[in-house]
């Protein structure tokens, strides 16, 4: 039998973030005016635990949390977008990241600033990602993870289409614990369009 391959593994290449239209919101490329919401995630109680939002930054630290997305795009390691409602004011984030050995896979992670809660801009915003996600034309498979306490999370999920398969148990560590967590995907649908054009800005 051949040997196994020797060739390098090729570096991912750039990625391109569109603007996408929700009910109320607008996913969009982070700003250095986006400061502030970044601020007041970094001062929540769950969402530094969970994310890359440094705990209680100061406007350098935000600063550099935005600078990170931004590169994450460049390196092609994933979208991240920032949520913005109505009047463009940022609220949250929300990032697909695909799976670095299955392109036919690929993780969502978001969260939303207290102060913006309760307005059903998670379920919105996951809508948008979920629709445009389609257009990448590997993509199969969409999931989350959620703790099973987070009850707005999980609903908001389920909102937007995505099904609860089960529980993992002692999935990941969180404050120094490892924790259970719900998993809910959604999958294509058979003949589901794979056309973006629809989503793209201008369209």
């Amino acid at each position: 039998m051949p040997g196994p391959s020797r060739s390098r593994r090729s570096t991912p290449p750039a990625l391109t973030l569109p603007a996408l239209a929700g009910t109320g919101v607008v996913l969009r490329a982070f700003r250095d005016d986006d400061v502030e919401t970044v601020r007041e995630a970094s001062r929540d109680p769950l969402i530094p635990d969970i994310t890359t939002v440094p705990r209680n930054a100061d406007r350098r630290g935000a600063l550099a949390y935005i600078a990170r997305q931004h590169r994450r795009l460049r390196s092609g390691t994933g979208y991240s977008f920032a949520i913005a409602d109505a009047a463009d004011r940022a609220i949250g984030q929300i990032g697909l990241w695909p799976a670095g050995d299955d392109p036919g896979r690929a993780s969502i992670g978001y969260w939303i600033v207290e102060s913006a809660r309760g307005n059903g801009y998670a379920s919105a915003a996951l809508r948008a990602l979920s629709t445009w996600a389609w257009s990448l034309q590997s993509l199969e498979r969409l999931e989350l993870f959620v703790e099973p306490w987070n009850t707005g999370s999980w609903k908001a999920a389920e909102a937007a289409g995505f099904e609860r398969e089960g529980l993992l148990r002692s999935w990941r560590v969180i404050r120094s614990e490892r924790r259970d967590l719900f998993v809910y995907s959604r999958i294509r649908a058979p003949g589901e369009s794979k056309d973006d054009s629809a989503h793209r800005p201008g369209a």
